[in-house]
C-alpha cells in the first residue's frame, strides 16, 4: 500500500519476452498487485510469466490481440475488482522506471488530483536521449492532443506512465476508450468531460534495445481523424449534455465560418486564375468576413477553455 491506498500495477504485454521478467522484479514491494495483461502475443511471453514466483502476480491472456487500450481496460477492471483505489500504467518494455512509482502516486493520495501522467520534457537532462523523430511527433502530437482534449496545461500527451484514481475511473465510459495506441490520449478526452484533475510529473524515459510496434505512418492515417471524433464528442459531452456552455456554439459557429470562408475564398480565387478577371470587393469579402469572425469565436473558445481547464 502507499500511503494507506491499496495500488495495483497495470502491465500491457506484447512480445516482451527479453524485458518482463525485469519489469516485475522492479516493481515495489509496497505494490499491492502486479497485473499483466499478455495480449495475445506470439513470443515466449506466456512462458516467461509462468515461471516467475511472485505471489503478486496475476496473469490475464487474451485470445485475439487488443492492443495496449484494450489491455489496459481489462486490467482495469481486473484491478477494481481486487479492491484497488489507484491503478497504474506501466508498460512491460522496461522504458518506465519504477522509482518514479512515489511521484505519480503522490499528487492522487496528497494533493487530491484524479490522475497523473509522466512527461519527458520536463527532465531536460534526460530529453536529448530521446530519439529524433519521437521528439519532433510528440511536439505536433501534443499541440493536437491539448486542442482535442482540453487540457491546455497537460504536455506530452503520448507518455503512458500514468496511474488514476479509481473513483475517478468508475466514472469514465471504459467501453468506449480506444482499444489501440490512441489509448493515452483517448483517456484525457474523456477525463476532461468529467473536469477530472491531471497532472504531470517529471518522468525521464530509459530507452534500450526496445522496439516499437508503433508505426509512424499508421499514427499519421489515423491519428487526425480520431482527434477530430475525440475533440467534437468532448464538446457535445462536456459542454452541451453536462454544462451548457456557450463554448460549444463557439466552436460550432466558428467552425462553420472558417470551413466557408476557406472553401469560398479558395473557390473565388480559383475562378479568378481560370478567368483571367480579379473578383470583385464584394465577392472577396464574403470569404474574409466569415473567416475572420471564425477565427475569433475560435480563438475565444480556446482561450474559455484554457481557463476553465482543470488544474
Amino acid at each position: 500500500m502507499y500511503q494507506g491506498r491499496r495500488v495495483a500495477v497495470v502491465i500491457p504485454a506484447f512480445n516482451v519476452a527479453p524485458h518482463i521478467a525485469g519489469v516485475i522484479r522492479g516493481v515495489p514491494e509496497w505494490i499491492d498487485d502486479v497485473i499483466v495483461v499478455d495480449d495475445a502475443g506470439t513470443d515466449s511471453t506466456a512462458e516467461v510469466l509462468q515461471s516467475l514466483r511472485e505471489p503478486r502476480l496475476v496473469v490475464e491472456r487474451l485470445s485475439v490481440n487488443q492492443g495496449v487500450g484494450g489491455a489496459m481496460v481489462r486490467g482495469f477492471r481486473i484491478a477494481m475488482d481486487r479492491g484497488a483505489e489507484i491503478v497504474v500504467k506501466m508498460d512491460g518494455d522496461g522504458q518506465m522506471d519504477p522509482a518514479l512509482l512515489p511521484s505519480l502516486l503522490t499528487p492522487l493520495v496528497i494533493e487530491g488530483y484524479s490522475y497523473a501522467k509522466g512527461n519527458r520534457f520536463l527532465s531536460e537532462d534526460r530529453l536529448r536521449e530521446m530519439p529524433k523523430a519521437r521528439l519532433v511527433g510528440s511536439f505536433g502530437l501534443t499541440f493536437l492532443t491539448k486542442l482535442a482534449s482540453g487540457y491546455w496545461h497537460v504536455f506530452d500527451p503520448a507518455n503512458g506512465y500514468v496511474a488514476v484514481d479509481v473513483a475517478m475511473l468508475r466514472k469514465l465510459p471504459l467501453h468506449r476508450v480506444a482499444r489501440r495506441y490512441f489509448f493515452e490520449t483517448d483517456m484525457l478526452i474523456h477525463l476532461n468531460v468529467f473536469r477530472a484533475r491531471v497532472k504531470d510529473v517529471p518522468a525521464p524515459p530509459r530507452y534500450g534495445d526496445e522496439h516499437s510496434s508503433m508505426r509512424v505512418g499508421w499514427i499519421l492515417a489515423t491519428f487526425p481523424l480520431r482527434l477530430l471524433r475525440g475533440f467534437w464528442y468532448r464538446v457535445y459531452e462536456r459542454h452541451v449534455l453536462r454544462e451548457f456552455s456557450p463554448v460549444a456554439m463557439f466552436w460550432v459557429l466558428g467552425t462553420l465560418l472558417l470551413a466557408w470562408g476557406t472553401v469560398f475564398g479558395a473557390a473565388t480565387w480559383l475562378n479568378s486564375l481560370i478567368a483571367g478577371k480579379v473578383a470583385t470587393t464584394g465577392t472577396v469579402m464574403l470569404s474574409v468576413l466569415p473567416f475572420i469572425l471564425g477565427f475569433q469565436l475560435a480563438l475565444q473558445a480556446i482561450l474559455i477553455e484554457i481557463h476553465e481547464s482543470p488544474r
